[in-house]
């Protein structure tokens, strides 16, 4: 197998659909991705100072949203394997076990420490910028490279 097909099965990973999408069916995760950003927007999560009340533990209201947001995946996950539910594709879904690394504390504090003094994570990024707070382009260029550098140096890194 050659390293271009290796990086390919790399990213598609055992989940990945064998259906290949044309460019024009994609759209709807556009369209998902505009909606999920509305609600951001509207619900204030992308809000710099509820980000930062949430770090001087000042409010509930982003534990909240989190919690919720752990609470349906929880659900979800369960439903899913109990239901044995399957893609829209009728592709079984698999969910593979995790394992624990104690590069993910590490990994966790370095982004948990980018989100309090940045006031943004990777899911707000792009309803940030579209509100106008075009300052958050700096972050989501630091993100990119950030992602880029951990490629690059990841099968030096201990997992």
């Amino acid at each position: 197998m050659s390293n271009l097909e290796n990086k390919n099965t790399d990213t598609e990973g055992t989940n990945g659909s064998q259906i290949k999408d044309s460019g024009f069916s994609n759209l709807k995760y556009l369209v998902v991705g505009i909606l999920f950003g509305i609600v951001f927007v509207k619900a204030e999560i992308i809000s710099w100072f509820r980000i930062q009340e949430m770090f001087h533990l000042q409010s509930f209201f982003m534990y909240g949203v989190i919690g919720s947001a752990v609470t349906v995946g929880v659900v979800s996950v369960f439903i899913i394997k109990k239901f044995n539910i399957k893609t829209l594709q009728g592709e079984k879904i698999e969910i593979q076990p995790k394992t624990f690394s104690k590069g993910q504390i590490y990994g966790g504090l370095m982004f948990g420490f980018g989100w309090a003094i940045t006031g943004a994570c990777p899911g707000p990024l792009f309803a940030q910028i579209g509100t106008g707070a075009t300052v958050i382009v700096v972050t989501l260029l630091s993100a990119i490279a950030g992602t880029w550098f951990y490629g690059l140096i990841k099968d030096k890194l201990p997992h």
